[in-house]
């Protein structure tokens, strides 16, 4: 079965919902416009319940099947990013400072069409929760979401998401079984000494000298403090200090970025980068904060729900273009919030050549709406078919 006839013929209606969405990105939870905008489309197709309101200015809209039956949830995130566009579309963001650099008005496009699609038929069991969340890219909305009770409001039992992935053949689907996107936590180290003349050190406590000795020491937690098959980045991004090349500062800051699957991995992370920065601040003869901030944890694919959602996606594009063991990924994702709650399967969509995720010049490709859309109604059909078969 290729992509849902229905859906490919309202394709143009979903191009326009998309650069209509792109040229109004809003950021973390202020996704009012947005969310107007999806409601107004969902009472245009005639769904049968919206709440809105939830995580500020999310919604879930629910869709009756034929028959009792569980509800399946399908999750669309509506964000933008803090990046100025340089796309030169004439679709562009009217919003200086502000776009749509991951694609997410294409998720909510396609959840508008497979929405669309699934109040029209009706051919499934049970109900739809029809899940438009704000703040995946920074707040986490989707936690916000499940903290909200969402899924038991709605008695949700299982949770579908898509994210498109430029460079990614187009039209493919990609997923695994198991751990698929990293937990993402950062820290912060916060570095105090004495400044002086530069020519002088002697008089100082450098903290120079003391955050280049900090940002080596951690970097060997990878290297020298878990095994080698297990999967974890430690990255420092930041080192901000000085202002001239005569001065010792008096202070100094380390930001940086880890990723986990394993709690007990990065239980050890925390506490070896605690004692590094306290070790090493005593030797530099300063003073360090750690401030380690536990962010978004693992994306976990039921392995069940992972067979629906490969052998639902093979209907829509082919067998042969869905990778169902590609392995895990070390980006990270709210929609971990959702799976820590229900089980469920997050999948990628490839969106073929093209500038890539948070870059200025990105845009979503339009050509894989359809598709996507036509997986979330597929999912729904196979998963709760219509008379519960």
């Amino acid at each position: 079965m290729p992509v849902v006839n229905r859906i490919n013929a309202f394709a143009e209606d979903m191009t326009a919902w998309r650069r209509h969405l792109h040229t109004i990105p809003e950021l973390d939870l202020e996704c009012h416009e947005t969310a107007a905008f999806v409601a107004e489309r969902l009472r245009e197709f005639g769904v049968d319940e919206i709440h809105d309101g939830i995580a500020t200015t999310g919604l879930v809209a629910i869709i009756n099947g034929q028959g009792e039956g569980p509800t399946i949830g399908l999750r669309a995130d509506m964000d933008a990013l803090p990046i100025h566009e340089a796309t030169g579309k004439d679709y562009a963001s009217t919003r200086i400072g502000k776009m749509h650099a991951c694609g997410h008005d294409g998720h909510t496009t396609m959840l508008l069409g497979a929405a669309r699609y699934l109040a029209e038929t009706r051919n499934f069991s049970g109900r739809v929760a029809l899940i438009f969340q704000p703040a995946e890219e920074a707040s986490g909305g989707a936690g916000i979401m499940v903290e909200e009770g969402i899924m038991e409001r709605f008695d949700i039992a299982q949770v579908y998401g898509i994210h498109n992935m430029p460079g990614l053949e187009k039209g493919a689907f990609f997923t695994t079984p198991g751990p698929f996107m990293a937990a993402v936590d950062e820290f912060h180290v916060h570095i105090k000494g004495k400044g002086g003349h530069g020519a002088m050190p002697h008089d100082t406590r450098d903290p120079v000298v003391a955050a280049c000795g900090i940002a080596t020491a951690i970097q060997t937690i990878v290297s020298r403090n878990h095994l080698a098959t297990q999967d974890l980045v430690v990255s420092v991004t930041q080192i901000h200090t000085g202002s001239t090349d005569n001065v010792i500062p008096e202070t100094a800051y380390i930001n940086g970025t880890v990723r986990t699957f394993d709690r007990e991995v990065q239980a050890m992370v925390i506490r070896r980068m605690q004692q590094i920065v306290d070790g090493q601040a005593a030797s530099y003869d300063v003073s360090a904060e750690l401030v380690y901030e536990v962010g978004y944890p693992a994306t976990v694919n039921d392995p069940a729900k992972t067979d629906t959602a490969i052998a639902a996606a093979g209907e829509v594009v082919g067998e042969a273009r869905v990778h169902g063991d590609c392995g895990p990924d070390m980006g990270a994702e709210d929609f971990s919030f959702m799976l820590e709650k229900r089980p469920g399967a997050y999948l990628f969509l490839g969106a073929g050549e093209g500038a890539g995720l948070h870059h200025a010049e990105y845009d979503f490709n339009d050509e894989i709406a359809p598709i996507g859309a036509s997986f979330f109604a597929r999912i729904v059909e196979r998963a709760q078919p219509a008379g519960g078969k």
